[in-house]
């Protein structure tokens, strides 16, 4: 293989790449795309196991594809009266976006083949429920992050939302709603087809088939990584690492002997959705209606009805209902938990099993369901289903990740956490939703934690002028964020179905 230039950091020895990626998902297209746009002249190589790219979590039958907003995500609150969380991930969905938006403006992405306007809204029965929809809906409309949020607890005009949700249910039922029209349906598979096109337009090289098994860094700081293709063995020198490989991260990092990851450990979650495709059916039900988890759930089991287009075409998903397996991919292997096994992260995982009991009960409980209990919990959110219009399918293998804790021991972590090593030199993404969905920032903070001195001579100034507003601290007017609003939702094509400033979630109107 030939050798990229010495333009990137280090020292003058030779290497394959001056950043190499592993795992061809959403984290390591986002990643590559900022690379070729901040410096072009980089020598950039992604190396993927399966034999194309966005096969696991970023697939598009792998995921909701919400594009998580806050705008409908109850796990994110579950006290109604405390909004930082949902706050938080909403400000993060808007940063990725941004970068989307600026993207297409340069004629380097495509936004119709990814990315669709869809209402998001939360369904909830019981008079307990109400009252903390009711609430929740308070406390984010005193954010102008939410404006245009809007609630009922009128049958009629929830049928008018999402008729399917109504249609066959006792008109005695108590239930109540809340709708965003800004909500968005994202293809991820699409989008991370579309990122890598920018990395190999720029010069960079995406190698399918390369199974990375080894990372260690050399004495002259090097990194070297190796592992096999069809062809036999590889190995690739690069100045910087990001490993993006989804559930075998962790197994990666491990094998590079990171000491930022001791005592972490991961456990496999599976999922399958039921699925219709009937033109009928798709055609009545054009929202992300999300409800409340059920006790002791996992909050990636948070259940959803969701209009879905994927290749052009809609679809309704509902689920996720948990399946396992020992593997940490959909495509893996049965050994790959076990694999991650430390002496320091034994107790880590046993203390985190030990406080989420009912997550276990809720887990034995889902994999002993027959079919037709399945099918009952749609039929909750949609009581004339036809359970001959749905498929049961498999969705993607998540690595819930377990982070040691000095007073639990071990904790189960909701959302995603950047590893940084060796001086900044590499990078790991551990954990899971809603990670896809907050890819820019957490590669934003990627950028300025390995390339320090780049970020401050030159690529801060670009990321400014692409993602106004990223940088924490930023105080945002209300003129300011109706501005990035509409700029942004008319950059996506979004501004013919929704009203602007509502499209992303900010502004007063």
């Amino acid at each position: 293989m030939g050798r990229a230039s010495n333009a990137g950091p280090g020292s003058c020895e030779e290497f394959d790449a001056d950043v190499i990626l592993i795992g061809g998902g959403i984290m390591s297209a986002t990643l590559g795309s900022m690379l070729a746009v901040l410096q072009p002249d980089w020598r950039i190589i992604l190396l993927e196991r399966a034999t194309g790219l966005a096969t696991e979590s970023s697939g598009p039958w792998n995921n909701a594809g919400t594009g998580h907003s806050g705008f409908c995500e109850l796990n994110y609150m579950p006290d109604p009266a405390d909004g930082r969380k949902a706050s938080t991930v909403a400000r993060q969905f808007h940063l990725s976006r941004q970068w989307w938006a600026h993207l297409v403006r340069k004629g380097l992405l495509s936004p119709d083949t990814f990315v669709h306007a869809t209402p998001h809204m939360d369904v909830v029965f019981g008079r307990r429920d109400i009252a903390y929809l009711r609430k929740r809906f308070e406390t984010l409309t005193s954010d102008p992050l939410f404006d245009g949020l809007a609630y009922t607890e009128d049958p009629a005009t929830i049928s008018e939302w999402a008729p399917l949700m109504v249609e066959g249910r006792a008109h005695d039922e108590p239930m109540a709603a809340t709708r965003h029209p800004g909500g968005t349906d994202v293809d991820f598979g699409a989008l991370t087809e579309g990122l890598t096109r920018i990395v190999t337009d720029a010069g960079g090289q995406i190698l399918l088939e390369h199974e990375v098994r080894s990372l260690r860094r050399s004495p002259d700081g090097a990194w070297v990584v190796g592992g096999r293709t069809r062809g036999g063995r590889f190995e690739l020198r690069g100045r910087r690492v990001f490993v993006g490989a989804g559930g075998m991260a962790l197994r990666l990092l491990q094998r590079a002997r990171l000491p930022e990851i001791r005592g972490y450990a991961v456990l496999p979650v599976g999922a399958a959705f039921f699925r219709c495709s009937a033109p009928g059916v798709v055609a009545r039900h054009e929202a992300k209606v999300y409800g409340q988890a059920e006790i002791g759930a996992p909050p990636m089991s948070v259940p959803h009805l969701d209009r879905r287009f994927v290749d052009g075409t809609g679809h309704l998903m509902f689920g996720p209902y948990a399946t396992f397996s020992t593997k940490l991919l959909k495509g893996g292997r049965l050994t790959d938990f076990i694999t991650t096994l430390r002496w320091h992260n034994l107790h880590v995982i046993a203390a985190a099993l030990i406080q989420n009991l009912s997550l276990m009960r809720y887990l034995l409980g889902e994999l002993a369901a027959r079919p037709r209990k399945k099918f009952a919990k749609l039929q909750r959110f949609y009581p004339t289903a036809d359970i001959n219009q749905w498929d049961l399918v498999p969705a993607g293998q998540r690595a819930q990740l377990v982070t040691p804790d000095r007073r639990r021991i071990g904790v189960l972590q909701q959302g995603t956490e950047l590893v940084v090593g060796g001086g900044g030199t590499i990078a790991g993404l551990l954990g899971a939703s809603p990670g896809a969905s907050t890819a820019v920032p957490i590669m934003l903070d990627l950028l300025q934690r390995c390339f320090p001195v780049q970020w401050q001579a030159s690529w801060s100034a670009i990321v400014n002028e692409a993602i106004p507003g990223h940088e924490p601290d930023t105080d945002w007017d209300d003129s300011t964020v109706n501005e990035s609003a509409t700029s942004t939702a008319s950059a996506l094509q979004l501004d013919s179905k929704v009203n602007l400033p509502g499209v992303l979630g900010w502004g007063r109107r």
